[in-house]
């Protein structure tokens, strides 16, 4: 493109015709996705250039100005924002002061909105007053102007830049909460009449999104009134037509009326499920045309066709499907956040959910031919369906063993069928992944022999497919015709398959999790498979994940896993120091789990291990951003070995060093081992740890006292009922840090 060098944009757009101007503007907004790379190097030239035509004087102009900021805040997120943040903010907040053209004034918010929707919170928290008050004196304006004389434009798009500061700012928001929902609730109330709905929709969305930032304590003052005038538009849902954009947002604003009020939301299902399940349940219409019927078929109906020859075409309506794909969504937020409260409704929304996760994949042959826009739609009820099947069993489990396996067979089939037959792969993960969910629900006794042989095949053919794809892509990087552009689609195939293969690793785990030993000799099937994963030779993803399976191996099936200690051991000791953190850190934590569960045979590796341990958490960058994760998990190995295996490690000799390496902040599971291994040894009055006259409570204290502020260990844990029962017995008034801690807690 021309725009990608610096003098030619300027040349074009600074031509004397405004249309010039607005062309050059527009072509600039529509080449920063595909030419993100090239972009990038002139991005800070680019901006300063676009942000000059906030001021010309003709408004189309700065209608294009609006729409460059905008698009180049959502294709260059989150770095546009942390770049620009100061001179675009306040460039967009003077631009929407244009009372002179409502066009540009509704298009600054809407840049807006792109540019606080990825905008890290931090970097928008120093503009909220001035943000606020901008929009605020807007919203007044722009309301008066409603009244006066019935346009809506800038109104309909400054209510939507409100939802969006607040959903950034979440909980700093609550200042400013009590100067918008008046004049929120106002519209919701009053603007009834049909040329205003998607005003009333946005504002809804609007509310529902404050509400769900400043929390329940705040909103609760006006749940009330709000619940109410949802329930007002509910009742009145059967009167709406097909097209009506108030029902996506009355659909989307129950789920975060669900998820602010909690159980308390339970009461309102009866008047919300028939409304949603009416939506979740719409069935596109399809039609097999020939190409004639078709021509003859104006766009206005709202068709998308796919050729299937020269003399037929496939057809689909695509009415109601972003709403279904929308109702599908919440149903899962419904049954997340409710749990036992939506039992009622486990069972009509199985028989919905079941049957999408197939029917739906059918099309994805002909989606993939349609537009894209639909494709993501039908991606999206597939991934909702697969995601709400744990969720469901979840949910049902309040009705007993009996109820809940007999949801189980319903669903049990229908998984593992489409996991063998889901060409998405995006679909696919998120099936896998619901499939490995559903056995820790169900656990032991869930899958009978006939599904362990069907998911035995079906996995080793994902295995022996992951493999083969790897040899191609080699292949094709020998190609004549290998270039950058090649090696960028390579790599995101790689990525793709990578994540199937994390998902292997996930329902591995969940059987060995519930099966234990057990399910041993099934899983020798795929055992040569996981060995090739974890040779030297093979691409560091595929080592971590297979490691990640022996992990599981040693931690549920042991002191059965010994007998794999061959395959394994070895590269597992040789991977504690490998270049790539993330084999470090499968391997430090398979040392852990050796220690902690692998019974005497796995001593003599322990003992092996600690050096290799310590050479990584003593290395120069084992705190740097990328390493940090890998060196925890060594340090908490370190601790499973002195704890589990004392006798492989001189352990008064390695203590004075392990307690210099705490605590732990980022690995929130090895974090809360650390802890509790901490409690023992204080609450045994080990005199290493405490030190001559207790001199170390200081240091301990300390590193209680950061773990706590980096919130290390969930509230909830029973760790921290023993960490604040251990300061307690050894409380000092010498300690001002103690005292602080103790109050805290």
């Amino acid at each position: 493109s021309l725009f990608l060098l610096p003098a030619t944009p300027r040349k074009v757009i600074c031509l004397s015709d405004w249309k010039y101007r607005h062309a050059g503007l527009m072509a600039l907004s529509a080449i920063g996705e595909g030419c993100h790379q090239q972009m990038e190097g002139i991005l800070n030239e680019i901006v300063n250039f676009v942000l000059l035509f906030l001021q010309d004087p003709h408004p189309r102009v700065r209608y294009a100005a609006c729409n460059a900021i905008g698009q180049m805040a959502t294709d260059f997120a989150p770095g546009f924002q942390k770049k620009f943040h100061e001179k675009v903010i306040a460039a967009l907040l003077q631009t929407m002061e244009d009372q002179g053209n409502q066009r540009v004034q509704a298009h600054a918010a809407a840049a807006l909105i792109n540019f606080t929707e990825d905008c890290p919170k931090s970097l928008l928290i120093p503009y909220l007053d001035n943000l606020v008050k901008h929009l605020h004196s807007t919203m007044v304006i722009k309301l008066q102007e409603l009244i006066q004389k019935g346009t809506k434009l800038v109104l309909e798009q400054v209510v939507t830049s409100i939802a969006s500061v607040a959903d950034t700012a979440e909980e700093k928001f609550v200042p400013y909460y009590d100067l918008f929902m008046p004049s929120l609730k106002h519209i919701v109330e009053n603007a009834v009449q049909k040329e205003l709905r998607l005003l009333r929709g946005k504002t809804i969305e609007c509310i529902s999104l404050i509400g769900l930032a400043v929390g329940k304590e705040k909103f609760m003052q006006d749940a009330s009134d709000v619940m109410q005038l949802l329930l007002k538009t509910q009742t009145d849902f059967s009167d709406l037509e097909d097209d009506d954009p108030q029902i996506s947002y009355m659909i989307s604003a129950w789920a975060r009326m669900c998820k602010i009020l909690g159980k308390e939301f339970q009461q309102y299902l009866p008047v919300v499920m028939g409304p949603l399940m009416k939506t979740a349940s719409i069935k596109p219409e399809v039609a097999l045309l020939d190409t004639q019927d078709m021509e003859n078929m104006s766009d206005d109906d709202g068709w998308e066709f796919v050729n299937l020859g020269d003399q037929q075409s496939f057809g689909i309506k695509t009415a109601g499907l972003e709403e279904k794909a929308t109702a599908c969504q919440m149903l899962v937020c419904y049954a997340k956040e409710l749990k036992e409260g939506f039992v009622e409704y486990t069972e009509q929304v199985v028989k919905l959910m079941v049957p999408l996760k197939l029917i739906t994949s059918l099309w994805w042959w002909v989606s993939v031919g349609l537009d894209c826009f639909i494709s993501l739609i039908m991606k999206r009820v597939r991934v909702a369906a697969a995601e709400s099947m744990p969720l469901l069993l979840e949910c049902a489990r309040v009705r007993g063993p009996e109820y809940l396996t007999q949801m189980w067979h319903f669903m049990c089939d229908a998984l593992i069928k489409a996991i063998g037959t889901e060409p998405d792969s995006d679909v696919l993960s998120e099936i896998m992944h619901s499939f490995a969910k559903c056995i820790e629900v169900m656990g032991d006794g869930c899958l009978n022999n006939e599904h362990f042989e069907e998911l035995g095949g079906i996995l080793k053919g994902k295995l022996e497919e992951h493999f083969k794809n790897q040899e191609l892509r080699q292949v094709k990087r020998q190609d004549e015709d290998y270039d950058e552009q090649v090696e960028e689609s390579l790599q995101d195939e790689d990525d793709s398959d990578v994540y199937i293969l994390t998902k292997v690793s996930d329902i591995l785990h969940s059987i060995f999790s519930s099966y234990k030993e057990k399910v041993l000799p099934w899983f020798e099937r795929l055992l040569p498979l996981i060995v090739n994963l974890i040779c030297p030779h093979r691409p560091w993803p595929d080592r971590q994940w297979g490691l990640c399976i022996f992990d599981d191996i040693v931690e549920h099936c042991s002191p059965s896993s010994f007998k794999y200690a061959e395959y394994f051991l070895r590269p597992m000791l040789q991977s504690i120091c490998d270049n790539s953190p993330e084999v470090r850190q499968a391997a430090a934590y398979g040392v852990g789990v050796m220690a902690q569960f692998g019974g005497d045979s796995y001593r003599p590796f322990c003992t092996e291990a600690l050096p290799l341990l310590v050479r990584v958490i003593q290395s120069p960058d084992a705190k740097t951003k990328e390493n940090v994760n890998a060196t925890e998990n060594c340090i908490s190995a370190v601790g499973k070995i002195m704890k589990f295996k004392p006798d492989c490690v001189n352990v008064e000799e390695v203590l004075p060093h392990w307690l210099s390496w705490l605590p732990l902040h980022e690995d929130k599971e090895e974090a809360v081992h650390t802890f509790n291994y901490l409690c023992d040894l204080i609450e045994s009055n080990n005199p290493v740890v405490l030190g001559p006259n207790n001199s170390n409570l200081p240091r301990i204290f300390g590193i209680i006292a950061d773990g706590e502020i980096h919130e290390a260990i969930k509230h909830e844990d029973p760790c921290t009922k023993r960490l604040a029962n251990v300061v307690r017995q050894v409380q000092s008034d010498s300690f001002d840090k103690l005292q602080k801690l103790i109050n805290f807690l």
